[in-house]
């Protein structure tokens, strides 16, 4: 495939879905990501999409947020996995908070195997999961509908969190930085947010490789804020999340990383040089072989 024909290409899933994954692009593409980003800074330098660390989105992402159709099919993998690790974080009988979003209600599904939860959340999507769980109550906010995400805002849905208190609070968004926490697009969405994390003792971030290092528009919880982050292990394999994870750790956010599974790379096996042989010593009667000048 030509270069012209694969940034064609990009720009069109880029436009289909809001944001779209590196990993996903390569796939697509059928090319390294190494090529990919190369055609993700190409493009960008068009002013055709933004880039964002492990990703590419449309321009203006700083206040654009992908509809739900499109958020399940980004880093859906690395999502799970969150979700695997996320979930033992709770004991049977925990009171606990969940936020909209699809990695919330990835954690959803699995919070249905415990029982003796009460689960809070402002997220249809979540109580759905939770709908036929056996022992656990489902408390929903009241609110207006936010049909994009499928979540309960407005005052209504924070007056009902007034005089709340919970053990966990498990919240995701659309960027996360040292510098400033966690954020989202939405102003309504992020007040609801910072209702739901002011009820509980802890406050865990689940957030995969994608929404690392980005910074969008309304902030929900500050660093200080926040008690642990539970992301994938891409995020501790690539440079600049990498350093992101390392600024958060240095704030005092405990960090979790969830493993994919993924194949390790084969161990690179280096050949055992073989021992040098000393010389006989000589014969009576007979002079010593000169040695080779070694190698400067």
């Amino acid at each position: 495939m030509f270069a012209a024909e694969r940034r064609q290409l990009i720009l069109e899933m880029v436009r289909a879905n809001g944001a779209v994954s590196l990993r996903e692009l390569a796939r697509v593409v059928q090319t390294s990501e190494v090529t990919v980003r190369r055609d993700v800074r190409a493009l960008e330098a068009e002013g055709l999409l933004d880039r964002r660390h492990g990703g590419a989105v449309l321009p203006g992402g700083f206040s654009r947020e992908p509809g739900y159709p499109q958020k399940t099919h980004l880093a859906a993998a690395e999502k799970s996995a969150i979700a695997d690790l996320a979930a033992g974080l709770v004991e049977e009988g925990d009171a606990v908070v969940v936020g909209a979003g699809t990695t919330t209600q990835e954690l959803a599904r699995r919070l249905a195997r415990i029982p003796g939860l009460t689960v809070v959340t402002n997220s249809l999507l979540v109580a759905q999961a939770l709908a036929h769980a056996n022992r656990v109550e489902v408390v929903m906010t009241g609110g207006t509908l936010r049909g994009s995400n499928y979540a309960l805002v407005g005052s209504g849905a924070e007056q009902s969190l007034q005089g709340l208190r919970v053990t966990k609070a498990f919240v995701s968004g659309s960027g996360l930085t040292a510098d400033r926490g966690l954020s989202t697009t939405n102003m309504l969405s992020a007040s609801v947010d910072r209702a739901l994390v002011q009820s509980a003792s802890e406050v865990i971030v689940l957030a995969d490789h994608t929404k690392l290092g980005a910074d969008t528009m309304f902030q929900t919880v500050p660093t200080e804020g926040i008690t642990r982050l539970v992301t994938d292990e891409h995020a501790a394999a690539e440079d600049p999340t990498a350093r992101e994870l390392d600024l958060l750790a240095d704030c005092g956010v405990q960090i979790a990383v969830a493993s994919l599974g993924l194949p390790a790379e084969p161990p690179v096996h280096h050949p055992t040089p073989a021992p040098q042989r000393r010389p006989a010593p000589p014969l009576p009667g007979q002079r010593r072989a000169a040695l080779p000048e070694r190698v400067r």
